[in-house]
């Protein structure tokens, strides 16, 4: 899980605002490389820190019928200020996880799944994302690799 984190860190690192808020793709307007930073951010809270620590912590999610407004820069945050908030939540989560097994059951109310369950789908999802952010880094100064 950490080589994906800092892979996904990896894929911002030197970029400029307007590079990393770049969206290329016409059939995706919205994605841009600080908006994964942010929406897996979002992902370690609500998997990590909500559903599997049962943390009481507000969710990151917003407005849950915009699929997209984690892309939505608004203000122009530099990309590091964005990779400080990805990285602070992975200490909240390596906390709200302290002291489980992969088998335990996760302590979200209502949810049946377990820690194992909760952290395999963070590692796919993670993984998925660090794949466009190689695009994305790419389209926007041709840097490849990890």
């Amino acid at each position: 899980m950490n080589f994906l984190r800092r892979t996904a860190v990896n894929k911002v690192s030197g970029l400029t605002f307007e590079q990393a808020a770049g969206a290329p793709f016409p059939s995706s307007p919205e994605m841009n490389a600080l908006g994964l930073i942010k929406h897996l951010t979002a992902v370690e809270r609500w998997w990590l820190s909500i559903v599997g620590g049962g943390s009481d912590l507000p969710d990151l999610w917003g407005d849950a019928s915009d699929h997209d407004h984690l892309f939505r820069l608004g203000k122009q945050v530099p990309p590091v200020e964005v990779v400080a908030a990805y990285r602070e939540e992975w200490a909240r989560s390596e906390n709200a996880l302290a002291g489980m097994q992969a088998s335990d059951r996760v302590r979200h109310p209502g949810e049946q799944k377990t820690v194992r369950w909760v952290l395999t789908h963070l590692i796919q999802e993670t993984a998925r994302h660090v794949g466009h952010l190689d695009v994305l880094r790419e389209f926007a100064d041709g840097e490849v690799g990890e």
